[in-house]
């Protein structure tokens, strides 16, 4: 017996593929006899005698063609009963192929257009989406929180779908024609709102905020609360003005973080958080994380053991419990925080401008500032703007649940997480990957993910992955689905740019600045943004402290201060591997036959090249002996990147491996001397000549942080007041 064919058949009706092979496909030569699992094909191999009295045996060979489902999704295989190739075999299963492709096409649903004043979020979706909104229904806030996927998913959709016409949301001050009377307008409606809401400001906690204002409030204005009230806390440590506006609740994350302790000491390091306050915050430590992907499929040289990592990703965060700390030590640095604030606009002339509406109220706000950072993730206009026709190249749709209890015992120990896992392969075009965190008591935090490169026809969908969540949970780790007990969802997209070098993605506008998920500069590999920004905060602090003191607010000078690495950037070819085209069928076993020859590599490595790599540390020597390795291992691994980046990406990551190589290069020339060097000549340099001294610092940190040899964390003092050097406005 021999297997011939194995293909995955985007459906998850099973029972439509099996009647369409029993019924409708006409095979071009054999005997079709039907089966439980889909049909026989009797062939015949030999030419019967021409005389008709004598008896002949006639020799037949059997093809077995059977499907199967798992993971919502259909697959179908081919064996051969027989040594030797049936007549006409490759063109058979190249006609049951062809057939099943034009039957089964690839399929990318939109979610439904609904209207929340008319019906609930889960009438509108049951019909599409059933098992979402049933376990939805079963969470505390559920109702609200699958309102806020909806949200996102359409958010998301909206700006790969019009890449090169993103929606405005930043103005500059004296922009011509138009703008003039448009700006006049609002000027007009603000003083018809100031007369409207003059009784609801005043007794408002945000006092005058439709005032316009001829010097700013705030040094900072940061939108988005999750990882920007972390930035926020520190920059409000060192004196600065900060204002904090989050679209929702403050403190309400859809999200679990974690990280390793080596990690999470610059955050120590920097001063917003004592030891005894991270331990408060820890809600689990795992002793060792694994990763193993599907490899039943595999060819030989494909397959792998475990890979162990017990440094990496070890320590579930209780999010929320983060946030709030950092939003109390905000506040007591003399910060604010606006929350269920959605961001409207910016206007940027000598200040920013920023109008926004309070959700509850549908009051119009507006204030005044020095510097925006938008820290709004995927969901920011700003980003969109920012780079408009290549914002984002890849993502990475991620959904899951927290899980308070429900599971018999045995099914996973709390002293293990399960960093990355796949349990089977392609499936409707996208091989999807598992995480399990345990967290505080008995539950446990899941999440499941795929690679995703954008395109406008098939954006990524939230709501897809949900349903496939929910319907496959149970394959992943046994379970009964009705005894679950479920906490809250965990969901968003996380953002990725092929970078090919450090200035081809604009993170910054006059006075305007990304990070996180929005400035989509993190590692491919650790699927957020908190561990990259957690690794590369103390460089965006003190390089953005740096532009502060000195008014270096334009867009050249805040474009230096970014947490680019050219050693991560080298790296999304092999997020490319994980990512198949819209439109095209690969194998089903391809993702993972990759996956496995690069992890079981690392697998054979010393712990600490594997926890280099996914802490994004590793250095050039390391990446090409990895690299070489690889291609000597599994030789088709050169020929399956070539089919799914082709040649444009291809040439793309020539550029990003030849900025590593220079890089690496000059890091083996100066790291050693040139930041120490630059701390003793600062009290010279930096006052005089300040937009120079702002360049040199990013470049210290473009050799030593840039190519994952991070500078020591220097610990960042609290100043009540903080003298201002900028020019007068």
């Amino acid at each position: 017996m021999k297997e011939v064919l194995y293909l995955e058949i985007p459906t998850s009706d099973v029972e439509a593929v099996k009647t369409w092979l029993q019924g409708e496909f006409e095979p071009q030569t054999g005997v079709k006899t039907p089966t439980n699992s889909g049909i026989r094909l009797t062939v015949l191999l030999t030419t019967p005698l021409e005389t008709p009295t004598v008896e002949t045996q006639m020799e037949t060979a059997a093809l077995a063609i059977f499907v199967w489902s798992l993971q919502r999704t259909t697959y179908l295989k081919v064996f051969r009963w027989a040594e030797q190739p049936v007549p006409s075999e490759k063109s058979l299963l190249k006609q049951l192929t062809l057939a099943l492709r034009d039957r089964f096409p690839n399929q990318y649903p939109q979610p439904p257009v609904i209207d929340l004043s008319r019906q609930s979020i889960f009438d509108a979706l049951v019909a599409q989406y059933p098992q979402t909104v049933k376990y939805f229904q079963k969470m505390p806030n559920g109702e609200y929180d699958l309102t806020r996927v909806y949200w996102w998913e359409q958010r998301w959709r909206e700006g790969v779908k019009n890449p090169k016409e993103p929606r405005q949301v930043v103005f500059r001050g004296e922009e011509a024609g138009g703008r003039r009377q448009e700006a006049e307008s609002i000027q007009n409606s603000k003083y018809f709102l100031r007369k409207r809401y003059a009784n609801k400001t005043q007794n408002s906690p945000h006092p005058s905020l439709l005032t316009p204002l001829s010097s700013p409030s705030y040094d900072l204005i940061y939108l988005g609360g999750a990882l920007g009230v972390i930035h926020a806390a520190v920059m409000a440590k060192l004196g600065y003005r900060v204002l904090l506006v989050e679209r929702l609740p403050f403190g309400k994350m859809n999200r679990e973080w974690n990280i390793s302790r080596s990690e999470f000491q610059s955050l120590i390091n920097l001063g917003l958080f004592t030891p005894s306050e991270f331990e408060s915050i820890i809600a689990r430590e795992y002793i060792d994380g694994f990763h193993k992907f599907f490899d039943a499929n595999n060819p030989p040289q494909a397959k792998a053991p475990v890979l162990h990592t017990p440094t990496v990703l070890n320590v579930g965060l209780d999010a929320e419990k983060l946030l709030r700390v950092c939003g109390e030590k905000l506040r007591g640095y003399g910060g604010e925080i606006w929350d269920e604030t959605e961001f409207i606009r910016a206007d940027v002339d000598r200040i920013q401008v920023v109008e926004a509406k309070h959700l509850p109220t549908g009051d119009l706000r507006s204030v005044s500032g020095r510097l925006l950072v938008d820290a709004m993730g995927t969901a920011s206009p700003i980003a969109w703007q920012l780079n408009g026709g290549r914002a984002f190249d890849s993502v990475c749709p991620t959904v899951g649940a927290v899980i308070e209890s429900g599971f018999e015992p045995g099914v996973w120990d709390a002293r293990y997480g399960d960093v990355l896992n796949s349990h089977g392969d392609l499936s409707r075009g996208r091989q999807l990957i598992w995480e399990l965190f345990p967290a505080d008591g008995e539950a446990l935090t899941f999440y499941l993910f795929h690679y995703h490169q954008v395109h406008p026809e098939n954006p990524g969908s939230l709501l897809e992955m949900y349903e496939d969540f929910f319907t496959i949970l149970p394959e992943y780790r046994r379970c009964d689905m009705e005894k679950l007990v479920w906490k809250k969802p965990t969901f968003g997209y996380i953002p990725g740019h092929f970078t090919t070098g450090r200035s081809d993605r604009q993170v910054a506008f006059d006075r305007l600045i990304a990070l996180g998920d929005a400035a989509s500069l993190q590692s491919p590999l650790i699927f957020t943004g908190f561990g990259s920004l957690v690794r590369n905060l103390p460089r965006l602090t003190h390089l953005l402290d740096t532009a502060l003191k000195h008014d270096l607010l334009s867009a050249k000078h805040l474009n230096q201060i970014r947490a680019y690495q050219s050693n991560v950037a080298v790296t999304w070819l092999f997020s490319k591997g994980m990512m198949v085209p819209t439109g095209r069928n690969l194998p089903p076993e391809r993702v993972n036959a990759m996956l496995n020859t690069f992890f079981g590599i690392l697998a054979d490595q010393p712990p600490t090249i594997a926890e280099a790599f996914i802490k994004d540390r590793v250095d050039w020597l390391t990446f090409n002996r990895m690299a070489l390795t690889a291609a000597w291992k599994n030789p088709k691994l050169l020929l399956w990147i070539w089919e799914m980046a082709g040649p444009v990406d291809l040439g793309r990551w020539l550029g990003s491996y030849l900025d590593f190589t220079i890089s690496a290069f000059v890091s083996s020339l100066i790291s050693g001397w040139f930041p120490a060097l630059l701390r003793q000549i600062q009290p010279w340099l930096e006052p005089r000549l300040p937009g120079f001294w702002l360049w040199l610092l990013a470049q210290s940190y473009t050799f030593t942080d840039g190519v994952g040899r991070p500078q020591p964390t220097q610990p960042v003092a609290s100043e009540t007041v903080k003298e201002q050097t900028h020019a007068p406005i």
